[in-house]
């Protein structure tokens, strides 16, 4: 894997246009590009078409959760896209994680298909004061991804803090793909569990989704190189 394709840039924007022109703009320093909740609803299934004519791959964030025979078409059409990547929430459970597998294998191209375990807007705090789940934050984490592999999965979406435990309970090979990445020089913006790119590649992060650190930066492709140099140190 070449070092660009590690860096997953979100495309937190509100049309094709604008998702277009950052994909062209990047598609030489970014490996993957996000397409969430917000684009997707935008703009609809046609901007995963636009990104890839630019060269540029899809991850697809719309962290599927459903019943297993609902996922089950959903992953089906997700990978009729043509996406390289799609997630869902591991709190779906076993069965519906198994229904997400068999639809990306019955829809064409076979994505990798990746589990949600906590999000990272949230902490310990808001699991056990909001959530009223009285169990440790990293406990939740490594029993989602342990489970997320039984169903079939590829990897799970998890902080920068808990990629060694899922890669000890998992296995190398296991994917962990890393959100939460913010450079020394950036803003943590409304997450609460983030690191440095050096340091999640070092703990083992095979991808890491980047946004407003690239996105907002005065200078978009001087950022994304900035980046890779990070990540580069640290693979040489």
């Amino acid at each position: 894997m070449e070092t660009k394709d590690r860096i997953c840039l979100a495309l937190d924007v509100d049309s094709t246009e604008k998702a277009v022109a950052l994909a062209s703009e990047l598609e030489d320093r970014v490996g993957l590009f996000k397409i969430g909740k917000e684009l997707f609803t935008s703009a609809g299934p046609e901007v995963v078409k636009k990104v890839t004519d630019t060269g540029g791959r899809v991850f697809l964030d719309l962290k599927y959760h459903d019943i297993p025979n609902t996922v089950r078409g959903a992953s089906r059409a997700a990978a009729a896209l043509g996406v390289t990547m799609f997630n869902v929430h591991c709190a779906g459970g076993r069965a519906m994680m198994e229904a997400a597998a068999e639809g990306a294998k019955s829809g064409g191209a076979s994505p990798l298909v990746i589990g949600v375990t906590v999000l990272t807007s949230l902490d310990q705090k808001i699991l056990t004061e909001e959530l009223g789940l009285d169990v440790p934050l990293q406990n939740l984490i490594r029993k989602f991804a342990m489970l997320a592999k039984e169903a079939g999965l590829d990897g799970v979406v998890a902080s920068p803090r808990e990629i060694r435990i899922i890669k000890e309970a998992c296995g190398k090979e296991f994917l962990v793909i890393t959100p939460g990445i913010r450079p020394s020089w950036a803003s943590k913006d409304d997450q609460k569990r983030t690191n440095a790119p050096a340091d999640a590649i070092r703990a083992g992060a095979d991808y890491l989704v980047i946004g407003r650190p690239i996105s907002a930066a005065p200078d978009r492709r001087e950022a994304a190189q900035k980046i890779l140099e990070e990540i580069s140190a640290v693979l040489d």
